[in-house]
This record gives C-alpha cells, structure tokens and sequence, in this order.
C-alpha cells in the first residue's frame, strides 16, 4: 500500500503540473481554448487570472513533491497538500463544472485514502 499512495501523489502532482501549464501557458493557444471551451477574446481578457490559478497549481505541485522528496517522514505535508487538493476539486465542482470532482477531486481523495491506511 505505501508504493500505492507514492504512485498515485505523484500522478496528482503531474496532473498538477498539466493544469498548471494549461492556465499559465497555454490558455489563449488552441489547447487551452478547447480544454476550457473558450473564445479567443474571452481567453485573452482572462489570460491573468488563469495565470494567477495556474501559479497556485504549482504551489500545490511543489508541496506534494516536498512531500514525496521527504519520505516516510513527508506523510504529513503529504496529508495537508492533498486535502487542499481535494477541497479545490469539492469548490471547482460546485462553481464551475462537476468534471472537476471526478479529473482533480478524485485521484487526489484516493491518494490521501492511502495516504492514511
């Protein structure tokens, strides 16, 4: 089990960092557009607010990999950065797409589930 909660932190950590440069790079290109559904105009007048979300997907990034680096002793800081994790996917389902539950919320509530055994 403690592979298991490893493995799957660090696929939280990569989709993490894929948001991220979804937000941050790619918003106003062709797929950050069609990923969020987005018109070029509306991408372009948001494109510093994605970046400002983006910039926070990193910080969550960091901290799970913080986490991974420390080791067994890295449980803790592990526990706290998924559960922020898992309440943005909870708050990103309920203002903005129910798909965010299931592509954010999810694989980081499994993570913290073994994370926790």
């Amino acid at each position: 089990m403690h592979t298991a909660h490893l493995i799957l932190t660090a696929v939280v950590a990569l989709l993490h960092t894929y948001f991220m440069a979804l937000e941050m790079i790619f918003w106003t290109r062709p797929l950050g557009r069609k990923t969020f559904g987005l018109k070029a105009d509306f991408a372009e007048s948001t494109r510093a607010l994605a970046a400002n979300q983006g910039l926070y997907n990193g910080f969550l990034v960091a901290g799970l990999v913080w986490g991974l680096m420390q080791g067994d002793a890295g449980g803790p800081t592990r526990v706290f950065f998924l559960g922020c994790v898992v309440v943005a996917g909870i708050f990103g389902a309920l203002t903005v797409n129910r798909r965010i539950l299931f592509v954010q919320g999810l694989p980081a509530a499994l993570a913290l589930g073994l994370t926790l055994l």
